[in-house]
């Protein structure tokens, strides 16, 4: 029977043999070239593997069942799935892939998303910034009054929405001396637009090409007739101007008489018709 010290001999034994053997073997300059072939070959092959598996794996993405136009409003009726590979979706860093990125959003103003077509970000927009979203809120007996302007009047856009602003007019009076004035005081800028009508919340606007206010209706004739027989100049005021607007109201009665005197006084037509119904209905009894 062998002793502890004879097996453990054996082992060291073993261990150098083995040892030596393997020495000899990558000593050997063809074992060595033929290993690192097949290396290379395992490296390859699980690199390429590993990039066929990143290109093709698909990604759901979303896209329009029907042809979508501008201003339409995106419910989930409008949204459909699809497939496509992942190396697809990274070339096209603007495909939207979260359905919550559409619903409730609006096609962009003067855009069409066609059937079958995906999604991108630049595709929609969020309906607040749509044109006629602000007038949708504009109370009776107001209406909608516009001022062209340019990047010069509105002072590079230091003029902005919901800011409260003067009006002053430019004109001459019937001896050709210039009037130059403060018209209309603390009047609140409803929008500010570009020249297709996009307002500049809005990232796709371009330089603001409009005012938008909402005034009463007497007002809103007024500022009409200011316009065609002068200019009306944009005035910003400071930041405690609208933290603490005032009534908007005219500030010039000198330039509202001038107006006025210079406009035709139409009668209102329907007053009108209603009195002469009742005077011949009078008549016939």
């Amino acid at each position: 029977m062998k002793t502890h010290h004879q097996m453990a001999q054996e082992r060291r034994e073993i261990m150098n043999s083995f040892a030596v053997k393997t020495k000899r073997f990558l000593g050997n300059k063809k074992t060595v070239t033929i290993l690192c072939v097949i290396a290379g070959i395992i490296v390859l092959f699980v690199g390429y593997n590993w990039r066929l598996n990143e290109a093709i794996d698909p990604i759901r993405v979303p896209y329009a069942k029907n042809k979508l136009e501008a201003r339409h409003v995106i419910t989930e009726d409008d949204i459909g799935y699809i497939e496509i590979n992942s190396s697809v979706f990274k070339k096209g860093t603007n495909i939207v892939r979260d359905i919550n990125q559409l619903i409730g959003k609006e096609v962009t103003y003067g855009n069409v998303i066609q059937e079958g077509s995906l999604f991108y970000t630049e595709d929609v927009t969020d309906p607040t910034l749509s044109p006629d979203y602000v007038l949708s809120d504009i109370e009776d007996g107001y209406t909608a009054f516009s001022l062209s302007v340019d990047q010069f009047t509105t002072y590079n856009n230091y003029i902005t929405i919901g800011s409260y602003i003067d009006l002053w007019y430019v004109g001459e009076d019937d001896y050709d001396k210039i009037i130059y004035t403060r018209f209309v005081e603390s009047i609140r800028v409803l929008d500010v637009r570009d020249s297709k009508g996009v307002s500049l919340n809005n990232s796709t606007s371009e330089a603001p090409a409009e005012l938008l206010f909402a005034v009463p209706d007497e007002l809103y004739s007024l500022l009409v007739r200011a316009t065609e027989l002068g200019d009306l100049e944009p005035a910003p005021k400071g930041a405690s101007y609208t933290a603490n607007p005032g009534e908007t109201s005219v500030s010039s009665e000198y330039v509202r008489r001038y107006i006025e005197e210079k406009s035709a006084t139409i009668p209102d037509e329907s007053t009108s018709t209603n009195t002469t119904t009742n005077t011949q209905t009078g008549t016939g009894e």
